[in-house]
């Protein structure tokens, strides 16, 4: 019996960052290197036998892309997917922990999108681009990494997009899943996952630019003057509260006023661990809070939680489908309670 060769196909989006900088006359380094020009420096891709297709689409560092951006690149990640096996996104690593959930809750489809870029710069010893993106097409191109969404690779690293932050400002290792740790690992070239995601979470909606949603950290001896400032300019707010989901009892009355007009969404500036709902019961406490109005993140980090209140109001969901969503997404419901279907492996 002949064995028939099977060749996986992965397309890689270039939108810029650090991954594809070099030194500029003005000093520093800024984009300047083609997604081609990524590729074909990655030692070791054509021995894999993977067909990689390739689109320039943004030249930008991290920090500059946009919500329009990331609605217009999973857009095209769509229309490419229809011939390939896997999509990689190379960006700036400043966002990806935005832009990798963003993107994860556009996309509907069983390909996986994997994002990966780089720490250290094209210029210096030891730059870690060209082994990430090796590390990021082998995933994409993985039949196992089907129904698992948008992926973040990095530092052989498999992590969920839902999970993954940037920790560090320098390390290799910045990307950390704090709450449950890395999905799997690429070993030898060969990507494996370790655990699984038992459900995706994706709404339908096509997000654009100007929806305000600031994050508003709660610190010692705040008095709100921040919060009153903003409160006419907002259509909704993050507020990462200490610990558990505390602030100062000052803001109280000012908070439960804003969450009658937009919602408020209740994280924890810790970066790991959930919002706590029951424990407390002093003003400013989660349990206060949570009666006055605000909503629960649950395991969402403040970030996170911007993207996915970003996305529920541009569905023009009402306040019981945000509640349902982040319930869902937070950790604190089952995942049948999220307000769209959604697939379960």
């Amino acid at each position: 019996m002949r064995t028939v060769e099977i060749h996986r196909r992965v397309t890689v989006f270039g939108l810029g960052g650090t991954i594809a900088m070099t030194a500029v006359a003005t000093g520093g380094v800024a984009p300047a290197l083609t997604a081609d020009q990524l590729v074909a420096d990655v030692p070791g891709l054509a021995e894999t036998g993977i067909d990689v297709a390739v689109v320039n689409f943004r030249q930008v560092p991290g920090a500059s892309l946009k919500i329009s951006d990331v609605t217009a690149l999973a857009e095209a990640i769509r229309d490419g997917l229809a011939e390939a096996d896997g999509a990689v996104v190379t960006q700036g690593t400043n966002t990806i922990e935005e832009t990798a959930y963003l993107l994860d809750l556009l996309h509907t489809g069983p390909q996986p999108i994997v994002v990966t870029g780089a720490m250290r710069n094209p210029t210096l010893a030891g730059a870690d681009g060209p082994a990430n993106l090796l590390a990021a097409i082998q995933t994409a191109a993985d039949p196992d990494s089907r129904e698992q969404g948008c992926l973040v690779v990095f530092n052989d690293e498999i992590h969920a997009a839902r999970r993954v932050r940037k920790t560090h400002t320098t390390s290799t290792a910045t990307f950390q899943s704090q709450n449950g740790g890395p999905l799997g690992y690429v070993v030898e070239g060969q990507p494996r996952l370790l655990s699984r995601l038992t459900h995706r979470t994706t709404i339908p909606a096509k997000p654009v630019d100007g929806i305000r949603i600031p994050i508003l950290t709660a610190t010692l001896g705040d008095d709100g003057a921040t919060l009153r400032a903003i409160a006419d300019h907002i259509d909704g707010l993050i507020l990462a509260g200490a610990g558990p989901g505390h602030v100062p009892a000052e803001l109280v009355p000012a908070l439960e006023a804003l969450a009658a007009k937009v919602p408020v969404i209740l994280a924890s500036r810790t970066g790991a661990g959930s919002v706590l709902r029951s424990t407390y019961g002093f003003p400013g406490s989660e349990r206060d809070l949570l009666a006055r109005g605000l909503i629960c993140a649950g395991y969402l980090d403040p970030v996170k939680a911007r993207i996915l209140l970003y996305m529920l109001l541009s569905s023009g969901g009402d306040k019981t489908t945000l509640e349902a969503a982040f319930a869902a997404a937070g950790g604190y419901r089952s995942a049948e309670t999220w307000p769209w279907p959604s697939d379960s492996n």
